[in-house]
């Protein structure tokens, strides 16, 4: 699958999720509010049938829209007359059940005589118990006439879990989501993978095919009769057999070792050594790489900066650093390394002046096989496995690494504790 495609699968994907995530949303709120229409008209023809008894007690007449609404779990009635409370109690105990609403209310009672909210009870109605004094506080209204108050205080709690068939809905979408969206990351890790193991072998493939076609080259020549009279060209060009046999040895063992190198499996041994002479030493070996005028400094601010690590390791991983340093260079190349010894870790720094490190590919540089893209350039040779092996032997000696990098250079930086 080419990446437009794969692109144009993912994106139709996204939206038939996020259309059924719509869609449950919408139905879900358009279940809630049916219910929440057919439990207020209830109370509406409850509270209805309730004044309609009053009034016929009291022999009074009914009042024009007596019912009044003032939220959606607050309802006020309007009478004419006073209104008992044990009574106004019985009566909306009795509609409230043949209207099927078991939901627990409170009431209360305005006395317009001497203009105060008598207080009614708090009515459990699914249990069946005792009624307890009114638990909140009605408001007092700007009214002459007398009127009662019901107040629904877990309205909106009980309507909600009377939706559970929606919120199981909801819940094993909500597994289908998250799955899709995990299985949307592991395509796009493998993907990634893939990419990365495609440049991995276009990589070695350049690696492995320079060596061997100059080997393959100077034994042509050295299968020429006339060179046994020219021993100079023949020593030159056994030199160049050796040197590419050599570098492709060096090729082999690195991919080989890097199989195996993970932080858990490496195998170190650890002795005492002068950090500063392993670095003069990798300093000289990196120096022969060294053209146009280049340069490499070293200063160290503490002479005696002894700690207890693998010797070969960390040489590999300085002269990795400056074998770095050097090869992404545009210019005359110029290092700084410098070493620092504390009581329980040495620093050790290694500036460069070259051109940088974008920022998108600092989180990334660390990762194996992972190089910077240079389009389809193959000017500085690699397998993007430096680096990586750098940090797996940093943190293996339970150190750090970190590096800064702009237009004008790049700068390692590297802990190591000294026991």
């Amino acid at each position: 699958m080419n990446r437009k495609t794969f692109r144009l699968v993912v994106f139709l994907a996204a939206i038939s999720i996020g259309g059924i995530l719509f869609i449950q949303i919408f139905w879900m709120d358009k279940a809630f509010d049916l219910s929440n229409k057919q439990f207020e008209h209830n109370v509406n023809l409850a509270l209805l049938n309730v004044t309609s008894t009053l009034c016929e007690i009291n022999q009074n007449e009914i009042l024009p829209d007596p019912i009044e609404q003032l939220s959606s779990n607050y309802f006020i009635v309007n009478l004419n007359n006073k209104i008992a409370p044990e009574l106004l109690e019985t009566i909306l105990k009795s509609e409230f059940q043949k209207r099927e609403i078991a939901e627990d209310f409170e009431y209360g009672v305005f006395d317009c005589t001497n203009r105060e909210m008598v207080y009614g009870r708090y009515i459990n109605l699914k249990e069946n118990t005792i009624s307890t004094p009114a638990s909140s506080t009605f408001p007092k209204l700007n009214k002459d006439a007398y009127y009662f108050g019901v107040y629904f205080p877990n309205k909106t709690s009980t309507l909600a879990g009377e939706m559970w068939i929606w919120g199981f809905s909801s819940l094993v979408l909500l597994v289908v989501v998250v799955f899709f969206g995990y299985t949307l990351m592991a395509i796009f890790r493998q993907k990634k993978l893939s990419e990365i193991q495609k440049d991995f072998i276009n990589n070695m493939t350049h690696e492995f095919k320079t060596p061997i076609s100059t080997i393959a080259l100077s034994t042509d020549v050295l299968q020429s009769p006339e060179i046994i009279n020219q021993p100079e060209r023949l020593s030159q060009y056994a030199q160049i057999i050796k040197k590419e046999a050599t570098r492709l040895q060096n090729q082999v063992d690195r991919v080989l070792q890097m199989a195996t190198v993970e932080k858990n499996t490496i195998s170190l041994t650890k002795q005492p050594f002068n950090i500063n002479e392993l670095i003069d030493q990798s300093i000289q070996s990196a120096q022969l790489n060294l053209t146009n005028g280049g340069q490499i400094n070293f200063e160290t601010k503490t002479p005696d900066a002894t700690i207890s690590a693998d010797k070969v390791h960390l040489t590999n991983i300085i002269y990795n650093l400056l074998d770095n340093a050097l090869k992404y260079n545009e210019s005359i190349p110029k290092v700084d390394i410098s070493t620092f010894s504390e009581k329980d870790k040495v620093t050790i720094t290694v500036k460069d002046n070259g051109q940088g490190i974008e920022k998108k590919d600092l989180e990334l540089i660390f990762k194996k096989f992972y190089r910077v893209h240079t389009g389809n350039l193959h000017d500085v040779k690699g397998f993007g496995l430096g680096l990586y092996y750098v940090k797996m032997i940093v943190e293996a000696h339970n150190g750090q690494i970190s590096l800064e990098s702009s237009p004008e250079g790049t700068t390692f930086t590297i802990n190591l504790p000294k026991s």
